[in-house]
């Protein structure tokens, strides 16, 4: 017995891994810290995932990235180390389209959260779609809940939600799915109070990458600064055989159109950045209806009367799918003719 004490000992110090040297570098405040390289964010970033920092240093580690800012070249290496803690998906082998990749990690707090529309709007259209997010968030109505409303329901396993996007064309994974790893620390927000680097790199997951299959993939910034970085990260590393992104300003931290002023909607694809939506100044003319709440049921009710097309499509949302469906036959045909 004590010689397996002895040995467990010695593997423990072997997987250990010394986080003082980085915290040293991102931990001297907004003006005095210094970025990582991205073979030192992706060391960190893999250390972080398979559990070897300790919960001090991890702490340490959110909160000097919470107040630094990541650079470019960080969330690089962050993301390069999250491909093996992925759950890998396939494309489907039947469809016009790319998949579509939404992320849903905030929901909706005052205005409905009309990305299940846009997801099933999509779908109707027979473009696959994967959305992954969490399932719940206090104070907020997540996708998840107005999805179950929908009879969607959340996939258990990557098996279950491969076969949900073969079969319906749509899944929606949890991200303690999709990601466990990422998912314990995401929950760390719960212990600090603030999010943190990991919240950024869920929203740029691409899980169809481990198959070599291109997607669409809709990302959304809240603050300028985050605009730059995505649009400095997008134009310099975002590599092709990942598919296009489209950039928007998020609605209440959604990847989805503004039922009021429409967002500016920029795509990054085969290195290339251009414009495919203008900032409008001023709102539509006409009235639309829409849901009278931002709660889940009258949310999912209102969604089923536009599906059924007893309610129109609010016009900047119509607009957001005919973008992502041109978009995702671009990349699908590219894919086929390579």
């Amino acid at each position: 017995m004590k010689n397996n004490l002895s040995t467990n000992s010695h593997e423990e110090l072997a997987l250990e891994f010394r986080a003082a040297r980085f915290i040293k570098e991102i931990g001297r405040g907004k003006d005095g810290a210094r970025s990582l390289s991205r073979q030192d964010a992706f060391d960190l970033y893999s250390a972080m995932l398979d559990g070897r920092v300790s919960d001090l240093e991890m702490g340490g580690i959110l909160l000097a990235m919470r107040i630094k800012g990541e650079s470019i070249d960080e969330i690089a290496g962050f993301l390069e180390a999250t491909i093996t803690a992925l759950a890998p998906m396939h494309a489907p082998t039947d469809s016009e389209f790319a998949p579509i990749v939404i992320p849903s990690y905030n929901g909706a707090r005052k205005k409905p959260n009309l990305t299940p529309l846009l997801a099933m709007l999509l779908v109707q259209s027979g473009a696959p779609v994967l959305i992954h997010g969490v399932t719940r968030d206090t104070g907020r109505v997540t996708s998840a809940e107005i999805l179950q409303l929908l009879n969607v329901v959340p996939a258990q396993n990557a098996a279950q939600a491969q076969n949900q996007l073969q079969e319906q064309r749509l899944t929606f994974m949890p991200i303690q799915v999709l990601a466990p790893k990422m998912h314990r620390i995401l929950a760390m927000r719960a212990v600090l109070g603030v999010r943190n680097s990991t919240h950024t790199l869920v929203k740029l997951l691409q899980p169809f990458a481990k198959s070599g299959h291109p997607a669409l993939h809709l990302n959304s910034y809240t603050h300028p600064e985050y605009q730059l970085m995505l649009d400095a990260y997008l134009r310099t590393l975002h590599q092709p055989p990942l598919g296009a992104t489209l950039l928007m300003r998020a609605t209440e931290g959604e990847a989805v159109a503004s039922t009021g002023r429409a967002q500016q909607i920029d795509c990054y694809y085969l290195g290339q950045q251009r414009r495919l939506c203008e900032t409008e100044s001023q709102l539509g003319a006409a009235i639309e209806n829409l849901p009278l709440s931002a709660e889940a049921a009258e949310t999912a009710t209102w969604t089923q009367s536009v599906l059924a097309g007893e309610i129109a499509v609010p016009v900047n949302i119509a607009r957001q799918r005919d973008l992502c469906l041109q978009i995702a036959r671009e990349i699908q045909e590219a894919k086929q003719a390579a």
